[in-house]
């Protein structure tokens, strides 16, 4: 069967110009990304979870950072909503809350599925500090690169499902205490899989600008 998904606004949590700014930032990207209709059959209007909270971190990283540091990279990342993608479950609106930040198994597909039968699709990574399925052997730089330029540390771009592009002027001390953060993060072991090339089909479900199919 296949659904339809629209995409709901994020709900501003703080009272901060900043947040109020960042957030409205997030809210245009979000709109300007949402499905306007389709005439396919077997589809159904959803709602997806925007995720403004994450986790709490337990890894000790004072030895290079300050609680501070650690406790600012934690508000930026719930202010910029890195839990919505990298949440799994959260993009159909079902978050399994035990795997907040750590990766998700339903994709986001980057090429149009509604022209396209078999899309490419990739799936939000675990950010968490496993080293097997997250960003465990990531270095801060690894963090700020992939933030600010949508290139892992592995020279591999992440497309434009990552809205990079918006995170790119975040200040040098908010870069570091994300980097900060996600570093101090509970390991998690989750892999997720591997991103799908157009033209090939993935057993996986996905998601694109609010559409969302199910492979059965």
């Amino acid at each position: 069967m296949n659904s339809r998904v629209t995409i709901a606004p994020p709900q501003m949590s703080s009272g901060r110009i900043v947040a109020d700014l960042f957030l409205f930032m997030l809210f245009c990207l979000v709109v300007s990304c949402t499905s306007t209709g389709t005439d396919k059959p077997d589809y159904e209007l959803l709602e997806p979870t925007t995720m403004l909270s994450a986790p709490e971190p337990v890894v000790l990283t004072e030895r290079y950072y300050s609680k501070e540091q650690v406790k600012h990279g934690k508000y930026m990342v719930e202010l910029l909503g890195c839990s919505t993608c990298h949440t799994d479950g959260a993009l159909v609106g079902t978050p399994n809350l035990r795997r907040l930040l750590a990766g998700s198994r339903t994709g986001i597909a980057f090429s149009d599925p509604l022209t396209q039968s078999n899309p490419g699709v990739v799936f939000p990574g675990n950010l968490t500090s496993d080293p097997e399925t997250g960003i465990g052997l990531w270095n801060e730089s690894d963090i700020i690169e992939m933030l600010r330029t949508g290139v892992n540390q592995y020279g591999q771009h992440t497309l434009s499902v990552m809205p990079w592009p918006a995170y790119a002027k975040i200040t040098d001390e908010d870069a570091v205490a994300i980097a900060a953060y996600l570093m101090s993060l509970p390991p998690v072991k989750h892999e997720v899989p591997r991103k799908v090339r157009p033209g090939k089909s993935t057993e996986h479900d996905f998601v694109h600008f609010g559409v969302y199919r199910k492979t059965q």
